[in-house]
C-alpha cells in the first residue's frame, strides 16, 4: 500500500510541475502523444524481440539477450498502459533500444553477481555445440577390473564426434 501512495504522489507532483511549466492543454497532449508513441514503439520492438528470439531458436543458440529484451519491452509496454507521466517516461526508456541495452547489461550483471552459476551457464552456452558420446574403454575391456585412473596415450588426444552448430 505505501508504494501505491508513493506512486500517486510522484505522478501528481510530476503532472503539476509539467502543467505549471507548459500549461494544462499541452500537458494533456504530451501525455496522449507519449502513450500513443510508446504503444507503437512497444508493439514494434516486441515484434522485433520475438523475431530475434525465434531466430536464436532456429540457430540453436542460447537466447539470453533476446529473452531479456522481450521481458524489458513487455515491462515497458505495461508501464505505458499505466496512467501517468513518470510511468510513461520509464516505459519509453525501456522500449527504446539504446536505453534497453543499458538496462539489460545492468540487470544481467546484477543477476549474475547474485547467482554466479548463471554467468558460467551463459558463457558455456555461447560456445560450439558438439554431439558426442563418452566411451570408457577400460570399463568396456575389463568390467571386473579395479578402477584405475585412465592413462593418457602418448600420441595426440582424439575426440570423435559431430559438430552440430558451428559459429
Amino acid at each position: 500500500m505505501p508504494f501505491v501512495l508513493l506512486y500517486l504522489v510522484v505522478e501528481i507532483v510530476a503532472l503539476v510541475a509539467l502543467g505549471s511549466w507548459i500549461g494544462a492543454l499541452p500537458t494533456l497532449l504530451v501525455l496522449l502523444a507519449g502513450s500513443v508513441l510508446g504503444l507503437w514503439l512497444a508493439r514494434r520492438e516486441g515484434v522485433r524481440a520475438a523475431q530475434a528470439l525465434a531466430e536464436a531458436a532456429r540457430n540453436r543458440r542460447v537466447a539470453t539477450s533476446e529473452t531479456t529484451d522481450g521481458m524489458l519491452v513487455a515491462v515497458g509496454g505495461l508501464l505505458l498502459f499505466v496512467p501517468g507521466l513518470v510511468t510513461d517516461v520509464l516505459g519509453l526508456l525501456l522500449v527504446l533500444p539504446p536505453t534497453r541495452a543499458l538496462v539489460r547489461r545492468r540487470l544481467v550483471a546484477s543477476t549474475e553477481r547474485r547467482h554466479p552459476d548463471l554467468r558460467t551457464a551463459r558463457i558455456r552456452g555461447e560456445g560450439q555445440v558438439i554431439d558426442a558420446e563418452v566411451v570408457d574403454v577400460q570399463a568396456d575391456a575389463h568390467p571386473d577390473a579395479r578402477r584405475e585412473p585412465p592413462r593418457r596415450p602418448a600420441g595426440p588426444l582424439v575426440i570423435e564426434g559431430t559438430v552440430v552448430d558451428e559459429r
